[in-house]
């Protein structure tokens, strides 16, 4: 379904995603049908804010009738590009890198891992989840070769600027930045960047102000 000619508000589309999950756990329940009262217990977001946000993209459910679970969710999915079947790389295979070429949920999400680079020759010609590790010095050629529709940047901050220049050289789509770096590409690439270390200080944060409210009552 197209969106109508609004630009969708980001915090809207950073809802989808958690909109998709919930919807996945109902279909895995079996439950075909849910009203929008029903989806805002589970979610703690409003009924009227989830119509909100549908009716940017036109509406999907019916008056007195609820939301089709699974038309709801292949929607979402269309809507999020799930069900293009995305293609990505990850760039930098240390620790962080390893551990995201091992997390299986990105397939069951629509993401194909279809290559991992490094520049250490220790670790490349190493196989990661099934998959080979190749050296850095191709990754240009990859991504325009393979059409490769994302990139997971999980390299120092001080080598993370130059391999996004790269990157968006070769074609990337969009950028998943773990590497703490601004980046500076054109407008017409994505970034999502991912400060690991910020959301445990905002996460420590709630935690103090918990406590005194806690100890205030």
């Amino acid at each position: 379904m197209q969106s109508n000619e609004k630009k969708v508000p980001d915090v809207v589309v950073k809802r989808l995603p958690r909109y998709y999950r919930y919807l996945r756990e109902l279909l895995n329940q079996d439950i075909k049908r849910i009203s929008s009262n029903a989806l805002s217990k589970m979610m703690k977001v409003t009924a009227s804010q989830i119509r909100q946000d549908f009716n940017f993209f036109g509406g999907f459910g019916q008056q007195g009738y609820g939301y089709n679970v699974e038309y709801l969710l292949n929607e979402i999915g269309d809507i999020l590009g799930l069900n293009d079947g995305e293609t990505m790389i990850i760039v930098g295979a240390g620790n962080l890198g390893r551990a995201l070429a091992n997390h299986n949920s990105f397939a069951k999400r629509g993401f194909t891992l279809v290559g991992i680079f490094d520049n250490d020759n220790r670790i490349v010609g190493s196989t990661i989840n099934g998959i080979r590790v190749m050296s850095d010095s191709e990754i240009e050629n990859y991504i325009k070769e393979n059409n490769v529709d994302i990139a997971i940047l999980t390299l120092p901050h001080a080598a993370a600027h130059e391999m996004a220049q790269r990157l968006a050289k070769g074609g990337i789509k969009g950028i998943l930045n773990f590497s703490y770096s601004e980046l500076d590409l054109p407008d017409d690439i994505p970034i999502e960047n991912v400060h690991l270390s910020d959301m445990l200080m905002t996460l420590s944060y709630r935690v103090k102000n918990q406590s005194k409210t806690e100890n205030e009552e």
